[in-house]
């Protein structure tokens, strides 16, 4: 019912504008996060204080809003589309204070609002960037693991030679 009056009261391009408008209001809620609520649909995080403000994240923090979907996939591409904003530095604008930095909520949820109405136009390139940006993210998990062990390597390596020399000096 609520679609027929969206569609009656515009006409034209308001009328598409409106529509997804309407989509992007209700596909995701975006609250600010309470220490110790859990949440039963699909939901993410983001950082809002701080420079990483806009940072999605898989496990809360005391300084993160809370965005719940309806589906996981619409968490999916919601938590990407936080992501490449963030990396992007596109919500870096919205950032106010002086001493601490934060994103307010109205800001974060329109940023992401109009970025998820307008790249649900193109959703098979939408799907397609997301795909790529995950599978960099993964490269990049991989690589840092890669160097976490390289650097305990180095460090049981350096251990041993100076164990060994301390053990010929007794």
């Amino acid at each position: 019912m609520a679609i027929f009056f969206l569609f009656k009261k515009n006409n034209g391009a308001k009328r598409s504008e409106a529509i997804l408008n309407w989509i992007a209001m209700s596909t995701f809620e975006l609250k600010t996060h309470q220490v110790g609520r859990t949440y039963s649909n699909p939901h993410f995080f983001i950082l809002n204080k701080g420079l990483n403000s806009g940072k999605p994240l898989t496990n809360p923090c005391p300084n993160c809003f809370v965005v719940t979907t309806s589906t996981e996939e619409e968490k999916n591409t919601l938590f990407h589309i936080s992501m490449m904003l963030q990396i992007g530095g596109f919500y870096a604008y919205y950032l106010k204070g002086s001493v601490i930095p934060f994103i307010s909520i109205d800001d974060c949820r329109n940023m992401l609002k109009k970025t998820y109405s307008s790249m649900l136009n193109e959703n098979p390139q939408l799907q397609k960037h997301i795909r790529i940006v995950s599978a960099i993210n993964k490269k990049e998990a991989e690589l840092n693991s890669i160097i976490s062990k390289m650097a305990d390597l180095k460090v049981s390596y350096i251990q041993n030679v100076f164990s060994k020399m301390q053990k010929k000096a007794i």
